[in-house]
């Protein structure tokens, strides 16, 4: 098996406790390298991870010629400079959510996009669960698809977290409310044609701590979302037909390597008791995404998310901040 070769930028939380390792677990992903500003810092997560080589600048990283590709789960105000650098020395990227501060940053990245792959890290939108879901709604099990509700939400006032740091790209629509907006792409099959929000400021962090939504699909089909980074932790999809719907009961934190499930329900008792659960086998959301990746570049598949996709994400997270300035519906 010719495995893709990765290297990581930064020693990130969630590179460290989730990616990095389900990376290490994939089957077409070799993670080879690490790169922090400090040389003891990157090798004390090589150790700790079992990883080759590390290096103390992320410059020394991208000029590693073995390194195909690049895992950037850096701060939000670096995924486009630094997936930059790394698409300019002919590295593919897999860069965390969200990818840009906004859609206009996001756009530079297609001086790139045609020389090597590029994709945002939803890593949801390979989970068995979620295609199940979309699977369901396709067939025209659920009837005709009418609303995507989703609660998302943690507790987090820390003053030293980037998650509340406006010159950071900091604040819960950006932080979580890009999971829901993906979802209801993802299940709709379409774009948003206009948007309306509401915020909850944190005046001490001067970032919104609870974010609401709602994204007009068109023809009676809608989006409303609820993210919180200040309530207490709670995450749940609803996806509801004419006919049946969709619980999904961990949508994007699904326990790794345990057992998922959804319900189906026909709504002819109420409270869901006579609810089909539908289980899925253990399974690693970012070691199926960083296979997906790694097999779009050695061209066994296609990408299926690229750049334009990326662009048209923060599109939409643009618009509902300003929904949220001016108290008024925004078209995307």
């Amino acid at each position: 098996m010719n495995k893709v070769r990765w290297g990581v930028l930064s020693t990130a939380k969630i590179g460290m406790e989730k990616v990095t390792p389900a990376l290490q677990r994939s089957q077409w992903c070799d993670v080879q390298a690490i790169a922090s500003r400090s040389l003891e810092s990157a090798q004390a997560a090589a150790g700790k991870l079992g990883i080759p080589k590390a290096y103390g600048s992320y410059e020394e990283l991208l000029a590693d010629p073995s390194i195909e590709a690049i895992y950037n789960p850096l701060p939000n105000d670096q995924h486009v400079p630094l997936t930059l650098a790394a698409a300019r020395a002919g590295k593919h990227v897999l860069c965390e959510k969200p990818i840009a501060l906004n859609a206009n940053e996001a756009a530079q990245l297609r001086e790139v996009a045609g020389k090597v792959h590029i994709m945002e890290a939803f890593m949801v939108r390979f989970h068995p669960q979620w295609l199940r879901t979309r699977e369901l709604v396709q067939s025209g099990a659920l009837g005709d698809l009418r609303t995507v509700q989703v609660w998302f939400s943690y507790f987090n006032r820390s003053a030293t977290n980037i998650r509340n740091d406006a010159t950071k790209g900091g604040g819960a629509l950006m932080d979580i409310g890009c999971y829901p907006i993906v979802a209801g792409r993802f299940l709709f099959g379409t774009e948003p044609v206009r948007v309306m929000a509401l915020a909850d400021m944190d005046t001490d962090f001067g970032v919104d701590r609870t974010f609401s939504a709602l994204l007009d699909f068109g023809d009676g089909r809608r989006l409303d979302f609820t993210v919180s980074m200040q309530t207490t932790p709670y995450q749940r999809a609803h996806v509801v037909g004419t006919e049946k719907r969709v619980e999904i009961e961990i949508p994007f934190n699904a326990p790794q390597g345990q057992e998922t499930r959804i319900l189906v329900d026909d709504g002819k008792v109420l409270g869901g008791r006579e609810a089909v659960v539908e289980t899925f086998a253990a399974c690693d959301q970012y070691s199926l995404e960083g296979d997906a990746f790694s097999l779009a570049i050695r061209g066994e598949q296609a990408l299926q998310y690229g750049v334009e996709d990326a662009i048209q994400n923060m599109r939409i997270i643009d618009a509902l901040f300003a929904s949220q300035r001016t108290g008024a519906w925004v078209a995307v």
